[in-house]
C-alpha cells in the first residue's frame, strides 16, 4: 500500500516505467532550482492557470496540521475540484497518511486511492487536481510525491500553506511543476508559481463572516442567528457603508480629497444598478417580504413544535 523512495532515488516513472535504482540527480536539480528562482518569483503572476480556492479547502488543511500524528513535521493531501480553460478552482481536499525522514518518504497512496473513490460517489464532476502540503519551502520529498501524483492527474498543481507563520501570516501559495535541463541528459524540474485567488459560495460566506466574530467573543465561540437578526444586521451594514460613500463624496465636492475615476465609475456602475423604485413602492415592498419572512419563521417553530411533541407522544 505504502509507495516509498529513498530521498537519493527515484519512485516509479510517472510515465509507467519502471522503477530507477540508481542515482536521482533530477531531485537534487529541482530543489537547487526550486530553491533558488522561487524566492525571485513567488510574488510574481507566472503565465499558466489562476489557482481559485475556496475557505472549506485552508480550514480542511489546518484542521488536518492541527490532527497531525506526534512528530510529523508537516501533512500532505489531495486536492479535488474542477479545471478549465484558464483556471483551477479547488472546491475540497482530504489528508494522506505519510512518513518522511532524511532517507526516505513513504506515502499511502492505496489510501489515497480509496479516499477518492469515495468523493467521487458524492461529488463525481470534482477530480483529481493534485496535492497540498504544511510548510514554507518546496523540499527533495516533495518533488518525489509531485511525480506520484502526476500519474493520478495531467500536471497538477502544488499548494503549499505556510501553517506555521514563517512569514509572519498563513501564506498560501501555488506551483505548476515545469521540465528542465537538455533531453537525453540529466532531467530536473522546476516549480513556477501560479496566481492564486480566494471564491466561495454564497454558504460559504456565511459561515466566514461567523467565524471572523468569534475573534471579538471573549470565549472565542458564537451561535448562529436568528434570520430577522441576520437581515437587521444586513442592513445596518449596508447603511453604513452607504455613509462611507457620501462622506468620501462630500470631501471631494468639498476639496478635501483628490477624485478617483475608478472609484467614481465603480460609484456610476452602482448607480445604475438600483432600480428607480418610489419610496412608498419600495416600503410597500419590503415589509410583504419581512412579513414573508416572519411567516416562514412562525411556521418552521410550529413545524418543530409538532415534532417535539409527537416524539413525546411516541415514547410514552
Amino acid at each position: 500500500a505504502d509507495a516509498r523512495a529513498p530521498a537519493g532515488r527515484c519512485g516509479p516513472c510517472p510515465r509507467g516505467g519502471d522503477t530507477f535504482t540508481g542515482p536521482f540527480p533530477s531531485c537534487r536539480f529541482a530543489l537547487f532550482l526550486a530553491a533558488a528562482i522561487t524566492p525571485f518569483l513567488s510574488n510574481m503572476s507566472v503565465y499558466g492557470p489562476v489557482v481559485k480556492i475556496h475557505p472549506v479547502v485552508v480550514a480542511s488543511i489546518v484542521d488536518s496540521y492541527e490532527r497531525r500524528n506526534e512528530g510529523a513535521s508537516r501533512v500532505i493531501g489531495t486536492l479535488l475540484g474542477t479545471i478549465d480553460k484558464h483556471s483551477v478552482e479547488v472546491t475540497n481536499c482530504f489528508s494522506v497518511p505519510h512518513n518522511e525522514s532524511e532517507d526516505e518518504v513513504a506515502v499511502d497512496m492505496e489510501f489515497a486511492k480509496n479516499m477518492y473513490e469515495l468523493h467521487r460517489k458524492v461529488s463525481p464532476s470534482e477530480v483529481i487536481i493534485g496535492w497540498y502540503a504544511t510548510g514554507y519551502d518546496i523540499t527533495e520529498h516533495s518533488v518525489l510525491i509531485h511525480e506520484y501524483y502526476s500519474r493520478e492527474a495531467q500536471n497538477p498543481i502544488h499548494l503549499t500553506v505556510d501553517t506555521a507563520l514563517q512569514s509572519g501570516k498563513m501564506s498560501v501559495r501555488a506551483y505548476l511543476s515545469a521540465p528542465m535541463g537538455v533531453p537525453g541528459k540529466t532531467v530536473g524540474v522546476m516549480f513556477t508559481p501560479l496566481s492564486v485567488k480566494y471564491v466561495y459560495y454564497d454558504t460559504e460566506c456565511i459561515g466566514i463572516e461567523l467565524l471572523q466574530k468569534t475573534r471579538t467573543s471573549p470565549s472565542r465561540t458564537n451561535g448562529l442567528t436568528s434570520d430577522l437578526t441576520q437581515v437587521a444586521g444586513s442592513a445596518a451594514q449596508t447603511q453604513e457603508m452607504l455613509s462611507t460613500v457620501l462622506a468620501y463624496i462630500e470631501d471631494v465636492l468639498a476639496g478635501k480629497v483628490t477624485a478617483d475615476n475608478s472609484v467614481g465609475r465603480y460609484l456610476m456602475d452602482l448607480v445604475d444598478k438600483v432600480p428607480m423604485i418610489p419610496a412608498e413602492d419600495f416600503e410597500t415592498m419590503l415589509n410583504s417580504n419581512i412579513n414573508d419572512l416572519l411567516m416562514v419563521t412562525y411556521l418552521t417553530n410550529l413545524t418543530q413544535t409538532q415534532i417535539a411533541l409527537n416524539e413525546k407522544l411516541v415514547i410514552m
